[in-house]
């Protein structure tokens, strides 16, 4: 199917404008009369691939377990319930997506199967999961749980955005002050230093020949920098070799490479123990863990972890032969195995790793914060050095 950007009007009068997925115009008129709007005119989207392949917000997913799960329990049809979802929704991505997934469940197909048409917005795991509520009847719980763990994993990458913005606004204020200061500060200052004739201290040398060099070379410097962070970029993006060594180069970064490792421990956590839950096998659950821990190194551990639990080793053996998981992951595994409580074991680390990962974020802002502003100031007073020194011995010079 093709997309289309179309302008329609909705019963209130007001013209509409989105951009849908449909065989061809006829096709495209028929959606929109399914969503109560009158097609206007239209043309194939000029982004079709940017369109099709943009994700949906975490929050919209939210919404969409939370409001289901509530119709379901009210024993609302399942069509009429994502109709209204249709309806209701004011994302227009999602409501076309909400369109698509009611017109294949009214083509014959089940909810699971409808999502899976749509993977920018439902991943595998999470059409795995709804299948196996409607596998076992239990659907209403598959969607609540599925909710709180979406709602968990923006608390996670909360976190994590929470650890580089704070550092990445005070460097680039930083570094914007250092380039104004070389670019039209110290020139004016050069002049006045070379006029006099005295022999400039080194902090002041290194100073002066920086803003030589970033006047004479700085658009060379800028497309120096653009190219390396391009080039390394789409490197590292297409080499898995080098994915993998950038992934395990993250988490042995100092302070910020722990609570990555928590990060992902709390992501696996949480995952493992809904699907297991879910009655879904420990080896397929496993491989769906993989595909959304965010990291090649626990990736590829995961995928060693699942050979040998295939190969007849318990969960808790299994995980203790990977040096990259904790001794508590493996004491807690051993302990749901013994008590045939694995799921209990999986969402008490989970709620272990919950509170560590908030914990050591606060830890980590409160010892960044102080370390920055001591960077900064140390910065600052070597350059009040090279330049203050030389314009003290300029006025001690001046005849009284």
């Amino acid at each position: 199917m093709a997309v289309y950007a179309y302008k329609a009007m909705n019963p209130d009068g007001q013209v509409v404008r989105g951009e849908m997925e449909a065989i061809n115009f006829v096709d495209l008129e028929m959606r929109l009369k399914r969503m109560e709007l009158d097609f206007i005119n239209g043309a194939p989207a000029s982004h079709a691939l940017l369109v099709r392949s943009t994700p949906v917000p975490r929050r919209e997913l939210i919404n969409f377990c939370f409001h289901l799960e509530q119709l379901r329990r009210a024993e609302v049809p399942i069509l009429e319930g994502l109709s209204d979802l249709r309806d209701s929704t004011d994302h227009p991505r999602f409501r076309e997506i909400m369109a698509g997934v009611v017109e294949g469940i009214e083509g014959g197909k089940n909810l699971s199967d409808a999502l899976e048409d749509y993977p920018q917005a439902f991943d595998p795991v999470f059409c795995n999961l709804v299948r196996a509520g409607e596998a076992s009847g239990n659907l209403p719980h598959v969607l609540r749980d599925l909710a709180e763990s979406l709602k968990r994993d923006d608390e996670l990458a909360a976190y994590a955005k929470r650890i580089v913005i704070y550092p990445s606004i005070v460097l680039a204020i930083l570094f914007f002050a250092v380039v104004i200061a070389l670019l039209f500060v110290v020139p004016q200052l050069e002049q006045l230093f070379r006029s006099t004739g005295q022999e400039l201290p080194l902090q002041t040398r290194i100073l002066v020949a920086s803003s030589e060099l970033l006047q004479a070379h700085w658009p060379w410097l800028l497309a120096g920098i653009a190219v390396a962070t391009v080039g390394t970029t789409a490197a590292v993006l297409r080499s898995p070799w080098l994915r993998l060594q950038f992934d395990a180069m993250l988490l042995r970064l100092p302070l910020y490479g722990e609570i990555r490792r928590k990060i992902i421990m709390a992501r696996f956590a949480g995952l493992f123990a809904m699907l297991y839950a879910s009655g879904i096998p420990i080896i397929e659950a496993l491989r769906n863990t993989e595909r959304v821990v965010g990291s090649r190194v626990i990736q590829r551990a995961l995928q060693r972890i699942g050979r040998h639990i295939a190969e007849g080793q318990n969960v808790s053996t299994a995980f203790a032969g990977s040096n990259l998981f904790p001794p508590l992951v493996t004491r807690m595994l051993r302990v749901g195995e013994n008590t045939g409580a694995l799921d209990a074991a999986l969402a008490n680390l989970r709620y272990f790793y919950d509170r560590d990962v908030q914990e050591s974020t606060e830890r980590l802002q409160a010892v960044l914060e102080p370390v920055l502003i001591l960077v900064l100031a140390a910065f600052m007073v070597w350059i009040a050095m090279a330049v203050g020194g030389p314009i003290y011995d300029i006025i001690a010079t001046l005849p009284v």
